[in-house]
């Protein structure tokens, strides 16, 4: 059963999304992505109070994703892809993105704290920043 719901226009904009964030960092990096959006939208909390909706997800500004706004989000959602955002969508979570709601890619190690949020975690490339239960009790 979802964890949020979405249109099939909203599945593939979050295979979309996963692709474009993390299409390098196969297909356990994407559920990663797809983790952090899906977790935005039930967040209800800190920077993500006002998004309800998958779309509201890929396109907040500010804060919104970086491939959504650096021309790389351009490439159409493949059919694993669409599979990958339905299995998110349907409450498969991912270690260390399972509580996540930021990632980013450093140049180096990651740190410790990110916008004073906690890592939890690397996976290849991208580091994951959770917040506490309390800030966050919904994700």
């Amino acid at each position: 059963m979802a964890v949020v719901r979405a249109t099939e226009k909203e599945v593939q904009l979050l295979a979309r999304l996963m692709r474009a964030e993390a299409e390098g960092e196969g297909n356990l990096g994407m559920l990663m992505v797809g983790n952090v959006g899906v977790n935005r939208v039930r967040g209800d909390c800190l920077d993500f109070r006002d998004i309800r909706t998958i779309q509201q997800m890929v396109f907040q500004r500010p804060g919104g994703f970086e491939a959504t706004t650096k021309g790389y989000f351009y490439q159409r959602a493949r059919e694993q892809d669409i599979r990958l955002a339905r299995r998110v969508i349907n409450g498969e979570r991912f270690h260390p993105a399972t509580r996540s709601l930021w990632f980013f890619m450093p140049e180096g190690a990651c740190p410790a704290q990110w916008w004073n949020q906690w890592n939890t975690g690397r996976f290849k490339s991208h580091c994951f920043y959770s917040p506490s239960e309390s800030d966050c009790p919904t994700v």
